[in-house]
């Protein structure tokens, strides 16, 4: 495990499309699939790394309440699933309906579509407005495993709301840092 950064999706980028496998329910979902009224969250998580086991409750949390808000919720694992066998879609839809999760959790098997959303760890947020343009990108919140600070979402509540406020881009966005994304070799 690497602890890796985000790499930070210039803001503005319109929403790179995807028509990726669900896990849980087999068929396949576009990004218009589950594109919200008001914008999206895309998230780039995997089954078995310590920060995205730490930040679960939280997504699944903060999912509930702004699905509510008008927002459309998405989790993608990029992970290369013959090295991660943690990480392959039979295990993905087990975590899904385990912790419940309130949003589609999609398998890139080809990378493809994280090399588009220039991902590079586990968990990596970005949010999209309405336009399906890109507002936010960056970390949950402060807390991480083992730092004692609160899991609250506190940052990515902040770009939901300020695109419900319609106030603007947040001026202080920070990487998220988690798991690099573990690519085909």
């Amino acid at each position: 495990m690497a602890l890796t950064p985000s790499n930070m999706l210039p803001l503005g980028t319109h929403a790179p499309d995807f028509n990726l496998l669900d896990t849980v329910s087999g068929s396949n979902i576009s990004f218009e699939n589950i594109s919200g009224e008001n914008g999206t969250v895309v998230m780039f998580i995997c089954n078995h790394c310590p920060y995205v086991i730490h930040v679960n409750s939280e997504i699944v949390k903060l999912a509930n309440e702004y699905k509510q808000k008008g927002f459309g919720f998405v989790a993608i694992s990029s992970n290369d699933a013959e090295k991660y066998k943690e990480d392959s879609p039979d295990k993905m839809s087990i975590v899904a309906k385990v912790l419940q999760y309130p949003f589609p959790y999609l398998y890139d098997a080809t990378q493809e579509i994280a090399k588009a959303y220039d991902a590079a760890c586990t968990p990596d947020f970005y949010v999209f407005n309405s336009a399906n343009n890109l507002t936010y990108r960056g970390r949950l919140d402060e807390s991480s495993p083992g730092n004692g600070k609160e899991l609250t979402g506190k940052d990515l509540r902040a770009a939901l709301n300020a695109i419900l406020n319609k106030s603007g881009n947040l001026e202080n966005q920070l990487p998220s840092m988690g798991c690099n994304i573990k690519w085909l070799s």
